[in-house]
């Protein structure tokens, strides 16, 4: 499977929340496991990924084993991660957290 490139944003989020040692590890798991491989997303656009990794990074508050908890339940309906992080109902309001 091809890596999925992750966004600026996505980038800069995982810099705020996670220390230097993680980073990397952050960026693999999230371009490996919650991209465009997640069910029903095949052929979706990147920033419609972005939202999805937004919430799972939300979700995960900065703690490497939550991430890796908000990645599996992507992996299993990823509009459950987006209810947890309050991004269900605004296709937006994931742009406006952690700026």
């Amino acid at each position: 499977m091809d890596k999925f490139n992750i966004s600026a944003g996505t980038k800069a989020r995982i810099d705020r929340l996670f220390a230097p040692a993680e980073r990397a590890a952050v960026a693999t798991l999230l371009s490996e496991q919650c991209s465009t491989n997640l069910p029903g997303t095949r052929g979706w656009p990147g920033e419609a990924i972005e939202r999805i990794q937004f919430a799972a990074l939300k979700v995960s508050g900065g703690s490497m084993s939550e991430l890796v908890r908000a990645v599996q339940l992507a992996n299993i309906d990823w509009r459950d991660v987006l209810v947890a992080a309050g991004f269900a109902h605004d296709t937006q309001a994931h742009k406006s957290w952690l700026e």
